[in-house]
């Protein structure tokens, strides 16, 4: 029997078992014993500071980070090398690559092009105020900047 709107019953009841059945093949698809891997990334890094989302430097840029950590922006943030690889493969670095030795200079997310273009209404001084302390100090204006959110309709400078 159709109601009003032309649906079937008999239609809804199939429909809801086919998005039963599909929900249940996609979580059957990885296997039991198949371990997820934690989110190492904010573990290790998201313990002293954000956890900037992978997507604010290429990864040859974090290669880089990766391959200093002796010399994090002035502190050792050496990770051993089972953290080192699970931080390399979230933020999709080569952990080769990431475990080599450099002499490059650590890329700053605050540097590049992108970043100072969306703020260039920012000044230095807003930087520097005890509220905000650095352009590194994402969450003292981006209340979703833990969560990957940087929606500028959302930005709230401290004064």
């Amino acid at each position: 029997m159709r109601t009003r709107s032309g649906i079937c019953r008999i239609d809804c009841i199939v429909w809801s078992l086919a998005a039963v059945f599909l929900a249940h093949a996609a979580v059957a698809a990885v296997p039991p014993n198949q371990a997820i891997e934690p989110d190492a990334y904010a573990e290790e890094c998201g313990a002293c500071h954000t956890a900037y989302p992978a997507r604010l430097l290429r990864p040859a840029d974090w290669a880089v980070v990766l391959a200093t950590l002796d010399r994090h922006f002035g502190v050792d943030a050496s990770l051993d090398a089972t953290a080192l690889a699970a931080v390399a493969r979230q933020l999709d670095v080569d952990p080769a690559v990431a475990s080599a030795a450099t002499t490059k200079a650590t890329p700053r997310i605050t540097q590049q092009g992108w970043f100072r273009e969306e703020h260039d209404e920012v000044s230095a001084q807003q930087f520097r105020s005890p509220a905000v302390r650095s352009a590194a100090n994402c969450n003292a204006c981006h209340a979703g900047a833990d969560r990957g959110q940087f929606d500028e309709h959302s930005v709230r400078i401290p004064r």
